[in-house]
């Protein structure tokens, strides 16, 4: 394990994330707390954890919510649920869910420790690494990871997502709707400006000048053009 590596913990009771941090920090891991939904998604959607503990049962956005639009936008992102003994969900409903596991409350710490961690080495397994280069850009789509001249580039779960999508399709021009269906999984986003703001960032982080891109081309009147 890398020391650092980063925890996501989406939960609401003060003494269960209290717990949580003493759990898994001396272990090497650093603890990120969320209080609600919407926090903690935002969270996962933006420095890719390298796993995530969710509850069930929080305020602003359910944690079956919650977990359904982490593993839409990253599918292989360890989820482990936190449920009551009320709550207690099988498998069908685990897996529509799209969890990774589950334990229930009051849980043993032993038990949940060992939980995240097979998750995490399952999911550094479950495919063969995708990886692709392009100028100074060294690319693992598996492991969420890039460099640019060999120093890491923090990018956020939707902009590898749009990054994935350009080098499936180089040299080839795509419009703005396609991107928006294509990276966000739906056609009716509020605005194409969504778009052009990711591009924006992504333009930042990947290219040698931004305001002169040779990798993403924007194509006026169009949308934008990958060239590796």
């Amino acid at each position: 394990m890398a020391e650092g590596e980063r925890i996501l913990v989406i939960e609401d009771d003060h003494r269960v994330q209290t717990a949580l941090k003493r759990l898994f920090e001396p272990e090497g891991y650093s603890v990120e707390i969320a209080p609600d939904g919407t926090t903690g998604l935002r969270a996962a959607m933006g420095q890719v954890p390298v796993a995530v503990v969710l509850d069930l049962r929080l305020p602003q956005m359910s944690g079956r919510d919650v977990c359904r639009e982490i593993k839409r936008s990253a599918p292989n992102l360890p989820v482990i649920i936190l449920s009551a003994m009320s709550d207690v969900i099988d498998k069908v409903t685990l897996l529509e869910m799209g969890a990774d596991d589950y334990v229930t409350k009051p849980f043993s710490p032993r038990e949940l420790l060992a939980r995240v961690r097979a998750a995490i080495r399952r999911s550094s397994r479950v495919m063969p690494s995708e990886q692709f280069s392009f100028g100074e850009i060294a690319v693992d789509f598996t492991r969420m990871h890039l460099t640019r001249a060999g120093q890491p580039v923090i990018l956020t779960a939707q902009e590898f997502k749009v990054l994935k999508f350009l080098t499936e399709n180089p040299e080839r021009v795509i419009t703005r709707e396609e991107l928006l269906n294509a990276a966000w999984g739906y056609e009716n986003y509020p605005s194409t400006r969504t778009v052009d703001n990711h591009m924006l960032k992504l333009r930042q982080k990947i290219e040698k000048d931004p305001a002169e891109p040779v990798h993403i081309r924007t194509v006026h009147g169009m949308g934008y053009k990958f060239v590796p």
